[in-house]
């Protein structure tokens, strides 16, 4: 009997071992599933740089872990001191607010001051405040916090809010950024609602500390590329600003830029229906785009603003018309004299006063008509032929007298500019615009582009290079042009022919922009397949429709 005793005892001991075993074995292995998984959520929030969705990613493993019911995560706004609801989750009620559902969630954020007090009354603010871990068993039965807010809820949608945990999101340097409320824990075997375990307090708090610096990182590095974003399009408003002339250029560049290259990706035939730019590629196509003129910012102000050939700082067509008058005073000044002497000598009825009167008028005619004529060579809208350049120069070597000193007409640097067959700059100023290519490429070059934008400096460089290898800086030629540049050409182009904001022209028809093209494009300037694109696509009427004046639309359908 005693044996039989012994045995049962040692058969009970042996079972409650083996489940006290089971159970150890069983824990063990949730806390080692548990500290694996953060380690793997840990890498994965370290990767994720949208932060909506590494939000979206923070509230869901929270929930995943406690097996919550429900969830809201709010981000800390020290400048309106308060808290920002940015995830709204609750599975049995199937609702879905902010983060990546694309509904915004409208409820008034939770001020982190009442009375001009802290707000403890608040739970998810007592958390912000004091940086501890709240844990609730029953919300209906404390009167620590007020939680008229979630039972409204509750009485409108028929939810019950139980137990809750509420954990502070805390970055490296222990600052609170935003804070985790879980809703409803439950037990998945029993279908109903627990108190949150003790143990979830450290596994959340953990995960949150992990949450908050991969947030931080991820809004720092959005706030960089706002700052940067910002700081090249300060730069491109400045390049802008500094000639009356070409406001507005660089953005519209940038914007027909892109419509270009977005066309390219949603083309499914022909030459690039297998290209699609990436939307790394993209942007840094467009950062191209807006830095292409940076150069420009050493260019000085009067070759950029060159409206008339004879313009610098001021525009010395006015020096001329007074040399002009000034030297019609002076033959005036000498016929009177001559007229004295006539008097004098008693001949104001002779045949030569009526001679010498007449020679003088015709003098003062023709200085009129050569003034004049001097006038329209300073005009951009001259072209100088042959016939022009050959009487510009002999009215410019005619000479007068001041106290003996002989003068010519006009100066070396006077007939050198007014002589400019095409446009106002000439040869030295050209080269001094074209220069510009070349700096925009240095100052971009000594930017630490991150590896993604490493083709910038020479995107924007190109956009002056032509395929025949005619252009400038460095004279490339198709092959050695990416399309990205050969993009950027065209974009640049057209916006120049087409604006309507130069005072010294007026605004260029559409059809003639467009033939233009095709001729640069004939003379193998620009890319024809592009050209082919921007036509065919419709992208030139798009553009033109926004950017142009009515009066300049005169063409429905151009041929490619």
């Amino acid at each position: 009997m005693e044996d039989i005793n012994n045995h049962s005892q040692n058969s009970t001991l042996d079972k409650l071992l083996e489940s006290t075993e089971n159970g150890v074995k069983e824990f063990a292995m949730k806390q080692l599933d548990r500290v694996q998984r953060l380690t793997q959520i840990g890498i994965a929030l370290s990767v994720e740089k949208d932060v909506n969705k590494l939000l979206e990613m923070i509230l869901d493993e929270a929930m995943r872990f406690t097996n919550a019911d429900a969830g809201t995560l709010y981000t800390m706004d020290d400048s309106e001191n308060c808290l920002r609801f940015e995830i709204v989750k609750n599975l049995s009620m199937n609702t879905h607010m902010g983060g990546t559902s694309g509904l915004e969630i409208d409820w008034p954020p939770v001020s982190l001051e009442a009375d001009g007090a802290p707000n403890f009354a608040n739970v998810s603010s007592r958390a912000a405040l004091t940086g501890d871990v709240v844990r609730i068993t029953d919300v209906y039965e404390t009167t620590e916090y007020d939680f008229s807010g979630p039972k409204k809820y509750d009485q409108q949608t028929g939810y019950r809010t139980k137990s809750m945990l509420v954990v502070p999101m805390k970055n490296h340097q222990n600052d609170v950024i935003g804070v985790l409320q879980l809703l409803n824990a439950t037990d998945s075997q029993k279908n109903e609602v627990i108190p949150f375990a003790e143990e979830d307090k450290d596994m959340i708090a953990s995960l949150a500390s992990q949450a908050a610096v991969a947030l931080e990182n991820a809004q720092l590095i959005r706030d960089l590329q706002a700052l940067f974003e910002a700081f090249i399009q300060s730069i491109a408003t400045a390049i802008d600003e500094k000639s009356k002339y070409t406001a507005g250029h660089i953005r519209r560049v940038t914007e027909l830029t892109m419509m270009i290259a977005e066309t390219i990706n949603e083309s499914d035939s022909g030459l690039y229906k297998d290209i699609n730019f990436s939307t790394g590629e993209l942007e840094e196509l467009r950062i191209a785009a807006w830095m292409h003129d940076i150069g420009k910012i050493v260019t000085p102000e009067y070759v950029v603003d060159k409206s008339h050939k004879l313009e610098t700082i001021f525009d010395r067509i006015e020096l001329v018309k007074t040399r002009f008058e000034m030297i019609k005073q002076l033959k005036t000044t000498e016929f009177l004299n001559q007229k004295v002497k006539m008097l004098q000598n008693g001949g104001i009825k002779s045949e030569n006063f009526r001679e010498l009167e007449a020679q003088h008028k015709a003098e003062l005619t023709l200085l009129d008509n050569e003034m004049k004529f001097v006038v329209q060579c300073n005009t951009a809208s001259e072209f100088m032929d042959d016939e022009r350049l050959e009487r510009l120069r002999q009215i410019g070597q005619k000479t007068y007298t001041i106290d003996g000193q002989e003068y010519e007409y006009l100066t070396e640097d006077e007939c050198y500019n007014l002589s400019i067959r095409r446009g106002t700059l000439n040869f030295e100023e050209r080269k001094i615009i074209e220069n510009h290519a070349m700096v925009s490429i240095k100052m971009l070059r000594q930017l630490p582009f991150p590896k993604k934008f490493a083709h910038v400096p020479d995107y924007a460089g190109g956009h002056h290079e032509k395929l025949d290898g005619s252009g400038y800086p460095f004279g490339l030629t198709a092959d050695q042009l990416a399309l990205q540049s050969k993009i950027l050409a065209i974009a640049d182009i057209f916006e120049a022919l087409t604006a309507k904001d130069r005072p010294y022209k007026s605004p260029m028809k559409l059809s003639q922009a467009v033939g233009i093209l095709k001729k640069m494009c004939d003379q193998n300037h620009i890319d024809h397949d592009l050209y082919r694109l921007f036509i065919e696509s419709g992208v030139y009427k798009k553009y033109a429709e926004k950017e142009l004046n009515p009066e300049q639309v005169d063409v429905i359908e151009a041929e490619a």
